[in-house]
């Protein structure tokens, strides 16, 4: 499985679940090898419900990815989301035994760990500590403190929080997939390695990422994630909406949307009518494109000043957290029509559609470009990244082989600990 650096990532949505075989090409661009789609049947607002049903699909998609890429697949990396996603701040320190030795990783992992301990509320799990700043010995504002001298290594972190038996929940259904986990990451922030440029990321920017079951939300300022928040719905309630409103059935209005909707009624004449085959035997349904598009337009309106309120909440007004890039959408919500107009509109910030080529090899299959695999891709691209490290450290173990065993162990990465800690704890669910 490792040969080429070859990753995959699993997205487990509430639509859809993908799978995607790649590796890194010789310019540092992703090859897409395979991909793999199933209809999501047992997830609801990005947590499962049903886990039957959420196996069946992830084999599928599997099975399609490893036909199409001719690949075995054996370990993934998955994507978390849902309504259950909460986010705190938090400081702490470490006082160094060792003020004459320099800042070393160790010393940030130390802190790290330290983190992970952090008491939750009963029945919540801490998915990811993200360090925002550091200061040493009451100096602030230091981005990367290693090769620094100091007695007191303290630092803001940025906290992701998650529903134990949610995340317990995706890992059995991986299980009995027959894979291994390799390991989980917060979807908005998979989402924004695929579309966020670095630039995007210092000038401060807010990525809305517009899923069938839920809306993600995660802010970049100085380079630096600042918030995330995870909305609980999303494309989903628009389609229920034209549903209800137009007396269709579900598919009939997930196309009406796909295909004719717009989230901007204006753009509609009045003349403009889709007609829809009855049920066995009914008259076809005559629908005008105003109306369907004033459903739409009502729900996007919602959801996105959701999400305004969020981006509000982290104090986007500030001078000092200003998004000086605006909004990103992506998403399969991003592809409706005028979506970008609506949300400029509301928001009063620019905003651009972000599509997943900027890292794609060139030759790629143009449809892995739309929004809605950013998620995917942005999880492949986690899993290459994680075989890197492990090779780095795997060598670092080659050449440090005469030294001891709890030296090279040191080394490894938070992440890697986390996955073991994981893997660990689903054990001992079982």
């Amino acid at each position: 499985m490792e040969e080429n650096n070859i990753a995959v990532g699993l997205d487990i949505g509430t639509t859809k679940i993908v799978a995607m075989v790649g590796r890194q090409d010789a310019y540092g661009k992703i090859e897409v090898l395979g991909t793999g789609k199933a209809k999501s049947l047992g997830v609801h607002r990005g947590v499962v419900n049903n886990i039957t049903q959420t196996i069946q699909s992830i084999q599928q998609a599997v099975d399609e990815a490893e036909s199409a890429s001719n690949k075995k697949i054996e370990t993934v990396v998955v994507g978390i989301a849902g309504q259950h996603i909460r986010s705190l701040h938090h400081s702490d320190y470490i006082t160094r035994a060792n003020s004459e030795k320099v800042i070393d990783e160790d010393d940030i992992e130390r802190l790290v760990n330290q983190v992970y301990k952090l008491v939750m509320l009963p029945g919540e799990e801490i998915i990811h500590v993200l360090p925002q700043d550091f200061k040493v010995d009451g100096q602030a504002e230091i981005k990367t403190p290693i090769g620094m001298y100091g007695g007191r290594l303290e630092a803001n972190f940025h906290v992701v929080v998650g529903q134990v038996s949610s995340i317990r929940n995706i890992g059995r259904c991986i299980k009995s997939a027959g894979l291994e986990l390799g390991s989980i990451t917060l979807e908005p922030l998979a989402s924004s390695d695929a579309v966020l440029s670095q630039e995007e990321k210092e000038a401060g920017v807010a990525l809305i990422d517009i899923g069938g079951g839920t809306t993600d939300l995660a802010i970049f300022k100085d380079g630096i994630i600042r918030h995330t928040a995870v909305i609980s719905f999303g494309g989903n309630v628009i389609t229920e909406d034209i549903k209800e409103g137009c007396s269709i059935i579900e598919k009939q209005a997930e196309l009406l949307k796909t295909k004719f909707g717009s989230a901007w009624p204006g753009e509609n004449k009045d003349n403009e009518i889709v007609s829809i085959p009855g049920l066995r035997g009914r008259d076809p349904k005559e629908i005008t494109l105003k109306n369907l598009s004033k459903i739409i337009h009502a729900r996007v309106i919602e959801i996105v000043e959701q999400v305004f309120l969020e981006i509000k909440n982290y104090g986007h007004e500030e001078s000092k957290k200003k998004l000086i890039a605006g909004i990103v959408l992506t998403g399969g919500g991003a592809q409706l029509k005028h979506i970008k107009q609506l949300v400029e509109y509301i928001t009063g910030m620019d905003t651009r559609i972000g599509y997943p080529n900027e890292h794609l090899a060139s030759n790629s299959d143009p449809e892995l470009s739309s929004p809605q695999f950013a998620t995917v891709i942005g999880l492949l691209m986690k899993g290459i990244d994680d075989n890197k490290k492990k090779s780095r450290i795997e060598k670092q173990e080659e050449v440090k082989s005469k030294t001891s065993r709890a030296e090279t162990l040191k080394k490894k990465s938070i992440f890697d600990k986390w996955g073991e800690k994981f893997r660990e704890f689903l054990d001992n669910a079982e």
